[in-house]
């Protein structure tokens, strides 16, 4: 279990002299010990640097090729999005959604546009038709987009100097925020 969860480099270290992603790491191998069916983890990388969150999700696909089922809670979108085959998103103690990844995200309805276009004034971007919000920085624009295949045909129609153009579905993130608002923070 120590190899496998990256431990055994600081196995003979005392557990008060470890940072908190090796704390972290021997948690991780202690739950393993006992080969459970069932492993629940409550924000499993937390305090874990970039390579060592590899090295963890590395292992977590070890563990579930096992045959294990591996339970975590956790507020890294991006670590839920990459890495479960099955998210499940309460608010107010209510299971909102329920789904892989992809049919998550799909719930938001809306996908952004990012662009680089500048000395172009948002009040023209946001008359776009499917565009339900712009935000800027710099030369670049995010177009929030009800209908993004309008948007982006108009957008090339009238502004053939736009480039760098990524079109996108919105992030488990966005979607979380949405699912979970309340109804009057929906009704904004």
């Amino acid at each position: 279990m120590l190899a496998l969860t990256g431990a055994d480099a600081f196995a003979e270290q005392s557990t008060t002299k470890l940072s908190g992603g090796q704390a972290q790491r021997v948690r991780f191998a202690a739950g393993l010990v006992g080969d459970p069916d069932l492993l629940v983890l409550d924000e499993p990388t937390a305090a874990i640097d970039v390579e060592g969150r590899r090295g963890f999700w590395a292992a977590m696909r070890a563990v579930a090729a096992r045959g294990k089922t591996v339970l975590f809670a956790t507020h890294y979108l991006e670590e839920a999005d990459a890495y479960a085959d099955r998210i499940v998103v309460m608010a107010r103690g209510q299971i909102v959604a329920d789904g892989p990844a992809t049919q998550i995200r799909a719930l938001a309805g809306t996908r952004t546009i990012r662009a680089t276009l500048p000395e172009v004034g948002e009040a023209e971007l946001v008359s776009l038709p499917g565009v339900l919000g712009v935000e800027r920085h710099g030369e670049a624009v995010a177009l929030r987009c009800a209908d993004s295949d309008a948007a982006l045909h108009e957008l090339l129609r009238t502004h053939a100097e736009a480039r760098d153009i990524e079109v996108r579905v919105a992030g488990l993130e966005e979607v979380f925020v949405e699912l979970t608002a309340d109804d009057e923070e929906r009704v904004s």
